[in-house]
């Protein structure tokens, strides 16, 4: 099924239509998401940095490119498959940010053999060896950055020595360029106290500023230094070693997001613009009524979803199984009526994303158009 094809595509451009969709629908307020783009763009570009957004965040062809056209230098894959439907658009200036399976460095090349402008990140010889013997066979030449450990304890080299050891093999192997270094640092994004978050920052980059000087001392400077979030671009910029960002979440701004202080003064530059409507379907109970957005609506790895139009004053959402969700009133007095329309924020952008098809991109109470999360899965 395409987006020109979907139950919903009828109402586009339909007055009022926003309210009039079949739910569960995941709901793009496009104003503010180029309002979004436009202030993160702006940063960048009045600090002189450069901006290669994360694309799991989005997972959208037609986003991808409002962010090139934009400014931003490239996009940033968290899978492969990520990586083969943004080449397959024409998405310039790739990075795969997660160290792969070996057995996966010769599909990375194929598509570098194909005319695809990819990067990866590799943290261990065996797998800089596989890119390697991989990038020999395809006939070409493929970008390495080396991933670094800089306090989240997922992916990366755990010292200094190995990051050292990893360059010079990238260095010197004919089909590999040592492009650079990554040191994301997903630990600190969500430290909500800007205080805070900047003095456990202000550790981990200098802990980042040693291994990039240790790679200075051994004649391997990196040209790029890539890293950072939305929780923590701002001040990343501050200390100045990294110079390309991965912003993602600043698009949306899920409910994780809203309490992360940008500013020490509580400021807040990036606004919600992401949401998921559901319908109420039971008004059988006193004090809830039953929607039908569930777990499968909605990421649950974080914070509940965050009632923000529809429902009486003061109503939480609570999750009722798969298919069903609650809207607690505050009130006994309160009560909907079936068919109503409820949008919440959601919880976690990057996977609730992901549990959708398509985006119901609307301006206003209008539909206008409906975007495929081209993206999503990841095998």
């Amino acid at each position: 099924m395409t987006a020109a094809t979907t139950p919903n595509s009828r109402l586009i451009g339909q007055a009022n239509s926003r309210w009039k969709l079949l739910t569960p629908a995941l709901v793009l307020d496009f104003d503010a998401l180029e309002r979004n783009i436009a202030a993160m763009a702006s940063w960048a570009k009045d600090c002189q940095h450069n901006l290669r957004p994360h694309g799991k965040s989005h997972k959208s062809t037609h986003i991808a490119r409002l962010q090139a056209q934009a400014g931003a230098v490239g996009l940033c894959c968290a899978s492969l498959r990520e990586a083969e439907v943004m080449a397959a658009a024409g998405i310039e200036g790739l990075l795969i940010t997660t160290p792969l399976a070996p057995d996966k460095a010769s599909l990375v090349t194929n598509l570098v053999h194909k005319g695809a402008d990819i990067s990866v990140v590799a943290d261990h010889v065996d797998m800089v060896a596989a890119y390697g013997a991989a990038a020999e066979q395809a006939g070409v030449v493929l970008p390495v950055f080396v991933d670094l450990d800089v306090g989240l304890g997922r992916t990366g080299t755990p010292s200094a020595r190995v990051a050292v050891e990893l360059a010079g093999l990238i260095n010197g192997h004919p089909a590999l360029r040592y492009a650079g270094v990554q040191g994301y640092m997903g630990h600190l994004q969500h430290v909500d106290d800007h205080a805070q978050r900047r003095e456990r920052l202000g550790h981990d980059s200098r802990d980042l500023q040693n291994i990039v000087d240790a790679l200075v001392k051994a004649n391997l400077p990196p040209d790029i230094i890539t890293g950072g979030g939305t929780g923590t671009h701002r001040l990343d910029g501050e200390y100045g070693t990294i110079g390309e960002f991965q912003v993602g979440s600043y698009l949306f701004l899920d409910v994780q997001y809203l309490t992360v202080q940008q500013g020490k003064l509580g400021e807040q530059p990036y606004e919600p613009s992401l949401f998921i409507q559901t319908s109420v379907v039971n008004i059988n109970h006193s004090n809830y009524a039953v929607t039908d957005a569930g777990l499968k609506s909605f990421a649950t790895d974080g914070p509940p979803p965050l009632i923000v139009q529809g429902a009486p004053k003061g109503a939480t959402y609570r999750y009722m199984g798969d298919e069903h969700g609650a809207i607690d009133f505050m009130d006994s007095k309160d009560s909907m009526a079936l068919g109503d329309k409820v949008e919440c924020l959601v919880p976690h952008c990057d996977p609730n994303v992901n549990l959708f098809d398509y985006y119901h991109v609307v301006r206003g109470d209008t539909l206008v158009d409906i975007w495929p999360v081209a993206a999503r899965g990841n095998s």
